[in-house]
């Protein structure tokens, strides 16, 4: 039976860099789920749809669903392609990180996208990373864990991966952004960001990406070898 590994949290945790290397470690295919909602929003931010307008986001949507790309050779490499184009570090851009949240609350949106993760990771051993995985998109997921961080520690991580990817943004405008979404993750009426009850939670401020993937690591496979 393949087993599935769900990877919750809010922004900037650690969950995706994390998530990434457990699959790698584990020889899992990996998904961070966050990348197919931030694909809808730089869509609707390019055909000039306001990323408040539901109707109009949902039917954009039913038109250039997204697709998740992978590489035979290598299931942790992937990437989202939207009407042949595949995109990479807009999907990082200020303007669609501030779009994510009202799209990712649309109950069409989420509905669609919760179906195609769903499809991805049939049938497989995966890693899947997001903010509803162990509630929504894989409820059955037989492990679970949920990452948290100190608003510091957050804020400088995503200030690191911005600048690596050529994007440039005041500290206190990303804290800002980042509380904000947050306010905005968990208070969502639909698949609000949430610890699953079965979730093991790890506070991951002062720990190392590899000292966290060690943890889940030990614990998948002593739980699959029994």
């Amino acid at each position: 039976m393949p087993i599935q590994v769900a990877i919750d949290g809010p922004v900037a945790s650690g969950k995706s860099t994390v998530a990434r290397r457990l699959a790698d470690r584990l020889g899992f295919v990996f998904l961070d789920t966050g990348a197919l909602y931030r694909a809808v929003a730089y869509l609707a931010l390019e055909r000039g749809v306001a990323p408040t307008d539901a109707h109009g986001v949902e039917s954009l949507l039913a038109a250039h669903a997204p697709e998740v790309v992978t590489d035979v050779a290598d299931p942790l490499t992937y990437r989202i392609r939207i009407d042949g184009k595949l995109l990479g570090q807009q999907l990082f851009a200020l303007p669609v990180s501030q779009a994510v949240s009202p799209i990712a609350a649309m109950p069409g949106v989420r509905r669609r996208l919760v179906q195609a993760q769903r499809g991805f990771a049939a049938g497989r051993d995966v890693v899947m990373a997001g903010r509803d995985i162990g509630t929504v998109v894989l409820p059955d997921a037989g492990f679970k864990f949920y990452l948290t961080a100190s608003i510091d520690a957050r804020t400088e991580r995503r200030l690191r991966e911005l600048i690596a990817l050529g994007v440039s943004i005041d500290r206190d405008e990303l804290r800002a952004e980042i509380l904000a979404r947050d306010e905005r993750d968990t208070t969502r009426a639909v698949s609000p960001l949430a610890k699953a009850p079965d979730a093991v939670e790890i506070d991951t401020s002062s720990m190392t990406v590899d000292e966290v993937v060690d943890r889940i690591v030990r614990q998948v496979r002593m739980s699959s070898a029994r």
